[in-house]
């Protein structure tokens, strides 16, 4: 796979790895997908680290993409702790499940750790993610914001870029604002875009 290039995102990318977000997540989640607008508001945010936005090419075309935010946790004795969140990520659909999610994955989490950030907690399926050293965040004693306490969190994982960075943190992860947008703002988006169907699918979690 000498032939992969993993880099920055330019301004000249955004549209194409806003169209690669949106047939990635395209009726996954929900009818329809919101990842592509979320994309497109983030990188005007606060709380985006353009250092540690990336595409991933094959043979000079954009495949994947990954990117990373800050944020906290509201710790149980007061103050709060730095943390990252992370996404949306994405390969392109004909290419996923052939290893190049975790190559892209595992290169950005070592960008992130070079730079000095001790963790990263986010939503994501421990059966991927476990792989390159993903945890679930109960195990580090952090709660997923407005869940009730007898609720499924197998979805809120936490990897640690420094061991140790959460030793004797508990507290309550926030997730940035900027990753909910309204469904009022995905359909006026979406209205630039190609015409796809929205379907209602078995697993979808929203809609």
């Amino acid at each position: 796979m000498d032939n992969i290039i993993i880099r920055r995102e330019e301004k000249k990318d955004f549209r194409a790895v806003e169209e690669l977000i949106r047939e990635s997540f395209w009726n996954v989640y929900r009818p329809g997908c919101s990842e592509h607008l979320v994309m497109h508001r983030l990188r005007d945010d606060p709380a985006f680290i353009a250092e540690l936005d990336f595409v991933m090419e094959l043979d000079g075309r954009l495949i994947g993409q990954n990117m990373f935010m800050r944020t906290v946790i509201e710790a149980d004795t007061g103050g709060e702790v730095e943390v990252l969140t992370m996404g949306p990520i994405c390969i392109a659909n004909d290419l996923k499940r052939q290893g190049f999610g975790k190559r892209l994955l595992d290169c950005s989490l070592e960008k992130a750790a070079e730079m000095g950030f001790g963790a990263v907690l986010f939503e994501g399926n421990i059966g991927f993610y476990g792989k390159s050293g993903f945890d679930y965040s109960r195990c580090f004693g952090i709660r997923y914001h407005d869940l009730p306490a007898d609720a499924d969190d197998s979805f809120f994982l936490c990897k640690e870029l420094k061991t140790g960075y959460l030793d004797g943190v508990t507290g309550v992860y926030l997730t940035p604002q900027g990753y909910y947008v309204s469904d009022e703002e995905v359909e006026e988006f979406d209205r630039s875009f190609q015409p796809k169907q929205k379907l209602k699918l078995p697993g979808q979690i929203f809609g």
